[in-house]
Parts: C-alpha cells; structure tokens; sequence
C-alpha cells in the first residue's frame, strides 16, 4: 500500500465562492486515500478554462469548500486496499472526470461521459491547487515519459477536450478551430498529423493569436468576424461564445458539422434556419472517457505534441486565472507546487 509518513498537512488555493479570490490554507490536512484511491503527490496542475468558470460562478454546482484543478500530474505516494494497477512511485494524470457508476446505461455503453452520477475532479472532488490529492484508481492515465511534468498538465483536459472534439468533428478535410487557446493549440498538431488543413479564428484583431496558429500550421488565420477563403467541413469552437455558433454554421459545407467544445457557453442568438439546413449538424462534447485518454496520449506521445506553457507557483494561482480570463499568454498556464 505505501504510507504517507511525514506528510500531514500541504498548501492548497480554496475556492468558497464566485467572484471571490481562491484563499492560500497552508495547513490543509493531506487526504487519505478510499479503498479504491491513490494518494498523488502533485508536480503540476493546469489552469483551464474550466476553473475560471468555476470561480467566476458560471458552473454553479461546486462542492465548497473546493480545490479546483483537473490538469493533475504527479506521483503516486500512498495506494487503497483495493488498488490493483497503481503503485507507489508511477507517474500518472488525473483528468476532470474523476468518478462514475459503473452501472447505468451510459456507462454500460462506452458513454461513460455521459453519467448521471458522475463527479468531477475540481467541481465535486477536490483538484490539483495543491500539494496533493486523491483519485480514483480507474481515472487516472499512466503519463508518457516523453513529456514533463508541466508539458503534460495541459494533455488532461485542453488535449483531451480537443481530441474528443476531432473525433466528433468527423473527416474533414478543412477544419476550422474557433478561438486560439489550450485547447485549439493542442488540436492543431493532432489535426496536422492527421493531415487536415486548420482554418484559425481568434478574437478580432489579435494578430498575435493569428501568428501563433500559423506557426503552428494553421493555413490561414483570422478574425472570427470574417469569411474563411474555403468552406469548411467541420469546425470546433472552442471559444465559450455563443455567437460563434451562427458564424460557424455559415462558414461549413453542406453535410459540415459544428462541435461546441466547452462546458460552458454564452447564450446562442436564433439563426435562420438555412444555415443549418443541407444536413449540416450541430453538437456538443460533454466530458470526456477513459478510451479518449488512452487514444490521446498514445498518439500525443507518437506525433509528438508540444505544448505551450506559461508556469506559475501554486500561490499565484489567482493571477494565473486573471491572465487566463484578460488572455495574456499563449497556450496554457501550469501551477507548479513549490514542495
């Protein structure tokens, strides 16, 4: 089993409500780990778009008190009883789905994202802004070694977010990506690799953005208040505007698809009906599966993705997330824990 020995208490960021800065509590007890639980002594956590919904009170159900945080890297250090796979010392992730039944009918049909009892990691389950934190054994992926710890905290949520997005999105050969962050950063060295040709469309007038995703091979970028010089065949957005979605839908081909990729989005305004009609389709991803992560990080190790990152120690996680909302770096932000 191992033994936490010498570890009781760590530094954790709490969130105890929205609108509110997360709070540093420097003597947080370490968890004990369920039966069925791993003790994760964490390296790196990514900031996600998530987290910032959380805390700015648009995911309204959070437990609370809350550690936010579902970007985990780390190692294990204590194992449950019931623990079959994992031991001491293996290098794992641990994504925003942290627990599901098991028995219900999306479960039991390879849609587990889908579960009505699902708990997640930095929602329900305490997170990644801290020292450490337990997680089931089942939600929790082996880390190829190609990566470091803080190049991997982004493939937990931005990388697998994205990829489920490229799947639903179909076969495109022209593929359009709605705003430019984690996430879309991430999907474009997969979308390369599958040889599609990336449209990039960020905020208006960030012509930095649009630099970014050229250089990562984007084959035009551009504002998403303008046309893209081709129809598209698919298109993900990323960004959580809901007025992305009628300008998406005009810029798709006939029999397209439209994948709204976040938890969360604003409003979307009416739009008439012919810019959905010949068979174009809309659609959400909601979570993600374990067989997403086992995909993913098999081919992000094959391709291999590079991620763009800005670190932060845990303490300045607030800033962190204030650099995130006002868009001030490129790729994703990691809180790197200082013990």
């Amino acid at each position: 089993m191992g033994n936490n020995k010498g570890f009781r208490t760590m530094h954790a960021m709490i969130f105890d409500r929205a609108h509110e800065p997360l709070r540093l509590d420097s003597n947080m007890p370490v968890p004990i780990p369920g039966p069925d639980q791993v003790l994760i002594k964490i390296h790196a956590c990514g900031v996600c778009r998530t987290d910032l919904h959380i805390v700015d009170g648009e995911l309204t159900n959070p437990a609370i008190p809350l550690v936010p945080g579902h970007e985990i890297i780390g190692t294990v250090r204590q194992t449950g009883p019931n623990v079959k796979d994992l031991e001491v010392g293996d290098r794992v992730g641990v994504p925003w789905l942290g627990w599901t039944c098991g028995e219900c009918v999306y479960c039991k049909s390879d849609r587990e994202n889908l579960c009505e009892q699902a708990r997640f990691t930095g929602y329900q389950i305490n997170g990644g802004y801290a020292d450490f934190t337990v997680a089931d054994e089942r939600f929790c992926f082996p880390i190829p070694a190609v990566f470091s710890d803080v190049e991997a905290a982004p493939l937990l949520c931005a990388g697998l977010i994205g990829y489920r997005a490229l799947r639903l999105a179909g076969d495109a050969a022209r593929i359009g990506f709605y705003g430019f962050g984690a996430a879309a950063h991430i999907a474009i060295q997969v979308a390369r690799h599958l040889e599609q040709e990336v449209y990039a469309f960020t905020k208006p007038g960030d012509l930095a953005g649009q630099d970014f995703a050229r250089q990562l091979g984007a084959v035009w970028a551009g504002g998403s208040d303008i046309n893209p010089p081709d129809m598209l065949d698919a298109a993900v957005i990323f960004a959580p505007v809901g007025e992305l979605v009628p300008a998406a839908l005009k810029a798709t081909a006939r029999g397209g698809t439209v994948v709204c990729a976040g938890i969360h989005m604003s409003d979307i305004p009416s739009f008439p009906y012919n810019i959905l009609w010949e068979e174009r389709v809309l659609r959400s991803v909601a979570n993600l599966t374990r067989q997403d992560g086992e995909e993913f990080l098999e081919i992000a190790a094959t391709i291999p993705v590079r991620t763009t990152t800005t670190p932060f120690s845990l303490t300045s996680a607030n800033e962190a997330l204030r650099q995130l909302r006002e868009g001030e770096f490129e790729g994703a932000a990691v809180l790197v824990p200082e013990t």
